[in-house]
């Protein structure tokens, strides 16, 4: 993510006096709740499993999942890339390509079928 595009985010907050309501359990609870909105859009959408027709909603809350994400980085004092990164390489390890592709399965299953 650009570092542009957080400093926006942050400055939207800092402008309106937010950081003050901004704690790691009230970010990770707005994190859930835009994330439900998000799973929402889905809820009912029967074969249409890619929900084409809404892709408009989908941005909207993605985005707010991803701005309170910026949020709570910010906040605990974490670089987005960093966390990103490492998360990347532990998953790379986890799931080695010889052994996960093209398969579904949690890393502790894989292998054993």
């Amino acid at each position: 993510m650009k570092q542009e595009t957080i400093d926006k985010v942050l400055k939207f907050r800092d402008e309106r006096n937010w950081k003050q309501f901004h704690n790691p359990k009230d970010l990770a609870i707005s994190i859930s709740l835009e994330a439900s909105e998000l799973l929402e859009i889905f809820q009912w959408s029967g074969e249409d499993i890619w929900c084409e027709e809404k892709k408009e909603k989908i941005r909207e809350e993605l985005a707010d999942v991803l701005n309170y994400c910026i949020l709570m980085a910010d906040t605990c004092g974490l670089d987005l890339d960093e966390i990103i990164l490492e998360k990347v390489k532990k998953n790379d390890e986890k799931y080695p390509v010889e052994k996960a592709y093209g398969h579904k399965e949690k890393y502790t299953e894989l292998g054993k079928m």
